[in-house]
């Protein structure tokens, strides 16, 4: 007896340091985490209409530097993470503080940072009528916090080549890179139109593949040596609402953001974008929002730490 007792407490502990994400992962251990950080997110966004894009962004920077383990959550100071050149204008850090919060108070020590985070991305995704998905958890919570490892998130002034190439170092494809990276909701700053607007290289001027119907309008929102500060909507027409409308933005010139328009100038991802619109594609199951919810889940295993791995913080911003 004693023995069986040894090989079940071995079996289930090898289990735990192995370690899976998986679909209900706290339905044991803490079952009302994903409706308390449901609630969290309604009750911010209630008074903040720009909160989804924000959490979803948040979300993909997380994962795009060590994987999804919150480090971009800590803040100890100036070499911090999310004080990285490529985080900027990252936020929504506030929510997934209170979500914690009210989650430890709940259950104690049990959610990670990470998972919270991941949970937030998805319910901000659904209030902004995006598509719902079953959230993978079992996330631990990374404890190294450093902005040099920042140096390589994607840039909107990424070659098309280069989101390739990061997008692929991640385990990701040419359809995720376009449905993850195509901005369909949210606002951008003055700051990052600058150079597309009057020093694109090569040859200075504006950005060729601009519309010439949308140019004087993008120049007014940011004109040179303005505020750089002022921002506009990155998917023109409809930058509130998750939809596919970008997609049509981008294959007429009217994506605002170069590392959008960039996604019609290479075969493959252009292949993509127009998959979305062909006459059979509804009868072929092509469908944006069902390939933007497998990414989601697929970028969400990125470089994951389970079992025993990482830790679980009482606090997001701190180890």
């Amino acid at each position: 007896m004693v023995l069986v007792f040894f090989i079940v407490i071995f079996s289930y502990l090898a289990g735990i340091s192995q370690g899976q994400l998986r679909v209900g992962f706290y339905e044991s251990t803490c079952p009302n985490v994903e409706p308390v950080v449901s609630a969290v997110v309604r009750e911010v966004a209630a008074s903040n209409q720009n909160i989804a894009p924000v959490l979803l962004r948040l979300h993909f920077h997380d994962c795009f530097v060590q994987g999804c383990d919150g480090s971009i959550l800590i803040d100890n100071g100036e070499n911090a993470e999310r004080h990285a050149f490529g985080h900027q204008g990252v936020g929504g850090f506030e929510v997934i503080e209170r979500a914690k919060a009210q989650v430890e108070a709940m259950c104690p020590g049990v959610v990670s940072c990470a998972d919270i985070v991941a949970l937030a991305a998805r319910d901000a995704v659904v209030l902004a009528n995006g598509p719902s998905y079953e959230v993978e958890t079992g996330r631990r919570d990374g404890v190294i916090s450093n902005l040099s490892l920042a140096e390589n998130m994607p840039d909107v002034s990424d070659s098309i080549q280069i989101l390739k190439a990061k997008f692929s170092d991640k385990g990701l494809s040419e359809k995720d890179l376009v449905v993850l990276t195509a901005h369909t909701i949210g606002t951008t700053a003055c700051f990052f139109m600058t150079k597309r607007l009057y020093n694109f290289f090569p040859g200075g001027g504006s950005d060729p593949s601009i519309n010439p119907s949308l140019l004087p309008e993008l120049m007014a929102t940011c004109p040179q040596n303005g505020n750089v500060n002022v921002r506009l909507p990155i998917d023109e027409g409809s930058s509130d609402a998750f939809d596919n409308q970008i997609l049509q933005n981008i294959r007429s010139g009217f994506a605002v953001l170069r590392s959008d328009a960039s996604l019609y100038e290479d075969v493959v991802t252009r292949s993509v974008v127009d998959s979305y619109f062909g006459m059979f594609s509804p009868f072929l199951g092509i469908s944006f929002e069902a390939d933007f919810a497998n990414a989601m889940v697929k970028m969400g295993r990125i470089d994951v730490l389970t079992g025993f791995q990482g830790t679980i913080r009482r606090v997001c911003s701190a180890f």
